[in-house]
């Protein structure tokens, strides 16, 4: 386990990266402003595809739904990714269940999940590349892929990071993620102050709940955000390209806003441990 000083060092790394997030770029300012001109330009069918995705993530935060993943992969590859860092002369334990990730080195979480970023960020490149070779068409089956691959995402980083995403109170914390990655800077302060108090206090999940009651809110901006740039890739051909580029920067925001704040939680908790022993 990491020292003290180890923990705090690296608890300042996501507090400047938290400080970063509060800055929108000039042209996203500029992009969120037109939406119900959007609106109107936006096809039926992408509204009714975007409409029927959220739907699908109502029924996860409720219920789990398709979009719960299995955890056996994940914890493979942490398994992997251990053996490649420490070395496979060593004796280990095995990883058979979330639980046992909590306690291995940050370096090691770390690790496993930068490379599922950097997988579900080439597999999003990829799909986004392929559905905009027909424009309109391909778009409405590009839409549900996308927001299921970031979710999956998310909860894979979380069990890098010890967590259960099976367990509605973190099916919550996934969804607080995935808002996370679109909020602007209102909407980024306001949830960094929730999950600053999800971590610290065990009430905070109910409070999280009842916050979450009216979800379908929660995702008008995730909604509002993505049909400016999903416009683009209305155009045929030229929709390859801005395919590829929306979804490997939609893929690369969730992953690493999920990655940071699941990285928070492990972070202060092992402080909290710490602190435990030296009063015991």
């Amino acid at each position: 386990m990491e020292s003290r000083e180890q923990l705090l060092k690296e608890l300042n790394i996501v507090k400047a990266w938290e400080s970063e997030q509060k800055d929108l770029w000039f042209w996203e300012k500029i992009g969120r402003l037109p939406f119900q001109l959007l609106d109107r330009l936006t096809p039926k069918i992408l509204n009714k595809k975007i409409s029927e995705a959220l739907n699908e993530l109502g029924n996860y935060l409720q219920a789990g739904g398709r979009y719960l993943i299995s955890e056996a992969g994940t914890l493979r590859h942490i398994e992997e990714v251990r053996h490649r860092s420490e070395g496979h002369h060593r004796v280990h334990t095995q990883i058979a269940a979330i639980e046992d990730v909590e306690t291995l080195p940050l370096r090691i979480l770390d690790q496993a999940a930068d490379e599922i970023i950097h997988n579900r960020t080439k597999l999003a490149t990829l799909q986004g590349a392929t559905t905009g070779i027909g424009g309109i068409l391909t778009l409405a089956i590009d839409v549900p892929a996308v927001l299921g691959l970031s979710l999956k995402t998310i909860q894979e980083l979380a069990i890098c990071y010890g967590y259960d995403p099976k367990i509605k109170q973190e099916r919550i914390f996934t969804i607080k993620c995935m808002q996370f990655s679109s909020a602007d800077i209102v909407g980024k302060k306001a949830i960094l102050d929730e999950l600053s108090d999800y971590a610290a206090n065990d009430q905070a999940d109910a409070q999280m709940i009842s916050q979450l009651q009216g979800w379908r809110e929660v995702f008008a901006t995730y909604r509002d955000n993505w049909g400016w740039k999903k416009l683009f890739q209305l155009i045929p051909v030229a929709g390859i390209l801005f395919g590829a580029w929306i979804n490997r920067g939609t893929l690369k925001d969730v992953g690493e806003s999920a990655k940071m704040l699941y990285r928070k939680r492990r972070i202060l908790e092992r402080l909290n441990e710490l602190d435990k022993q030296n009063i015991e």
